[in-house]
């Protein structure tokens, strides 16, 4: 029988990178189930068809427990079926027994909205003159928005500019101003990391202060915390993420997780996939 397209088998070898990698582009639902177990075989199509009904924003992966006992035993099974669902390369939430089909959409859309936002089709994108500054972007867009008060597309546009012109104000009251399955979109993801990283560096001292503060005391993790963004919002990206790596290898529970927070808005903000794709390898190494 051939698995519904968004459906794979999860095993001890391809469980990292399949599941948790990956979880940091696309969550997934994990399935621990057995070949005994009937309230298994009818959780199963269920999870199927509200996986597949995502589009591929979720994918599910199925672990069976009499094949993965040590997978098993990581996550701590003790009742079949058990399913997580893993994002952003950790388990944020699961449950137990064999749901409906509403528990378990309503399970799925507490953490990633109704299916029906990812079927939509993409925002129609604005053409952008050539060269075209953030300040100048930003009067092009609003004056776009006065004309075409029908399209909330152009609003996650205005907050993209004004965040890359400096107006971190403006730009979150756009986006706090947008529709759910806006609000959801990977741009306004980028634009919210965006914002975040910016708001840190408020009164933050210098590149040349902070590691002077570093050199002074490796252990000082608030001051290689702000090195790390400076280098990523300025021309040295690569060493703001080595700068985060750093601070999750020594001091991971740090400010709340701080080092993981400020790699995933890093992913989020970053255009250079090769770059992202190589650190979120490194990070998932040093949290698995």
């Amino acid at each position: 029988m051939i698995a519904p397209a968004h459906t794979f088998d999860a095993t001890e070898t391809n469980f990292e990178t399949d599941v948790i990698q990956a979880s940091l582009s696309t969550p997934v639902l994990v399935d621990f189930w057995a070949e005994w177990c009937g309230p298994c075989k009818s959780l199963g199509p269920i999870l199927e068809k509200v996986v597949d009904s995502y589009g591929g924003k979720l994918r599910l992966a199925k672990v069976d427990t009499d094949k993965e006992q040590q997978l098993a035993a990581v996550f701590g099974i003790r009742s079949l079926p058990t399913v997580v669902l893993v994002k952003d390369g950790q388990m944020v939430d699961g449950f137990m027994g064999a749901l409906p089909e509403s528990g378990v959409r309503a399970f799925v859309e507490k953490h990633l909205g109704k299916a029906q936002a990812a079927a939509e089709p993409e925002p129609a994108v604005s053409e952008v003159p050539a060269n075209e500054t953030p300040q100048q972007a930003v009067v092009r867009l609003r004056e776009e928005i006065a004309a075409n008060a029908d399209k909330p597309e152009l609003k996650l546009d205005l907050a993209a500019a004004l965040a890359g012109a400096g107006e971190a104000d403006a730009a979150q009251a756009q986006l706090d101003a947008l529709p759910p399955n806006l609000a959801s979109d990977a741009k306004a993801r980028r634009v919210t990391a965006q914002l975040d990283l910016s708001r840190a560096l408020k009164d933050a001292p210098d590149v040349a202060a902070l590691r002077a503060r570093l050199a002074q005391d490796p252990a000082d993790h608030a001051a290689r915390d702000l090195l790390g963004v400076r280098l990523l919002l300025g021309d040295e990206p690569a060493q703001g993420l080595d700068e985060f790596l750093t601070l999750l290898r020594n001091a991971r529970d740090w400010n709340e997780g701080q080092a993981k927070k400020r790699l995933i808005a890093a992913f989020n903000v970053l255009d250079d996939e090769e770059l992202v794709g190589a650190y979120r390898r490194r990070m998932s190494s040093l949290l698995f």
